[in-house]
């Protein structure tokens, strides 16, 4: 079950809108945390399938380590340059390995409508190419927190 978010309403994103903005983004940024604390936090490309992100990570990454130990992850996508346009969205659970890892291709039923996704997206392809060192990691977010900046047009004055 998803957390509602409780400050910003006036700026949170509706449904649709953090559908479509999840949709449209191309990279995100994954923290997750080391054995003795520390954050780590690193780019990667996703897909968003409505419910789930879906991460492609290096099976070889820190990241990846760092998740075998400590499943709790936190991912931010957001952009805009100027105040008025900040927008964005923090999601934050536990990281689930889906398929084998690395991922050569087998078949995995609860990938393929990810692996569509993602292949289309980053690639312009139907299938998606497999390189023996990437697996996917799914986030079932508990929490997610947005904020779009435009929402305040004309009621922010520098």
């Amino acid at each position: 079950m998803t957390a509602t978010q409780r400050r910003g309403r006036r700026i949170m994103m509706t449904d649709a809108e953090r559908d479509a903005y999840l949709t449209e983004q191309r990279t995100c940024r994954v923290a997750t945390v080391a054995e003795d604390g520390r954050p780590h936090i690193g780019a990667l490309w996703f897909a968003w399938d409505g419910t789930s992100l879906w991460l492609y990570s290096i099976t070889r990454s820190l990241r990846w380590s760092q998740l075998r130990h400590d499943p709790r992850i936190a991912v931010v996508v957001d952009d805009g340059a100027e105040y008025g346009e900040l927008r964005g969205i923090e999601l934050s659970g536990e990281a689930v390995p889906v398929g084998e890892a690395p991922r050569t291709g087998e078949p995995c039923p609860e990938l393929v409508a990810p692996e569509r996704m993602f292949a289309a997206k980053y690639f312009g392809m139907d299938t998606m190419p497999h390189d023996g060192s990437h697996a996917w990691l799914r986030l079932v977010p508990q929490t997610i927190t947005s904020w779009d900046f435009r929402k305040l047009a004309g009621s922010f004055t520098p």
